[in-house]
């Protein structure tokens, strides 16, 4: 079979905080500089998700985009937009919400909605030039 990948562009807004409750504050604000502030910060993140497999040679698809988007936009974008993400998004209740954790956090979300004969992978863009992929 012909294996092919296609990828979903997503986006969202979201505040956080950068801290490690086990530390002192100065070296939370020495480790995470002004991702530490207390006020919080935000950033407009973009999201690609890639799913890859073989193509079904019925349809053309590999995946319906459609349903991808949808997963992505129940899934993803209503949870995280416009979100306080250590105070509103129950997976960083106890988990600094780095770019790093986040992209992990959200392979584990789609992973349980995407059938497993696919493979995914999460490209999350903190800024344009602050890019994290999971899995590497």
């Amino acid at each position: 079979m012909k294996k092919i990948s296609v990828i979903r562009k997503a986006h969202f807004n979201a505040a956080h905080r950068l801290h490690n409750p086990n530390w002192t504050d100065e070296k939370n604000k020495d480790v995470f500089g002004l991702c530490n502030n207390p006020n919080y910060h935000g950033h407009n993140y973009d999201l690609e998700v890639k799913v890859s497999g073989e193509l079904d040679p019925e349809t053309g698809y590999l995946i319906d985009m459609k349903l991808l988007k949808d997963i992505i936009k129940e899934k993803i974008e209503l949870v995280f937009d416009h979100k306080n993400l250590n105070v509103e998004v129950p997976q960083f209740k106890n988990l600094n919400p780095t770019a790093e954790n986040i992209a992990i956090v959200i392979y584990d979300i789609l992973r349980k909605e995407i059938d497993e004969k696919y493979d995914i992978h999460i490209r999350l863009y903190e800024t344009a030039r602050n890019i994290v992929e999971y899995p590497y």
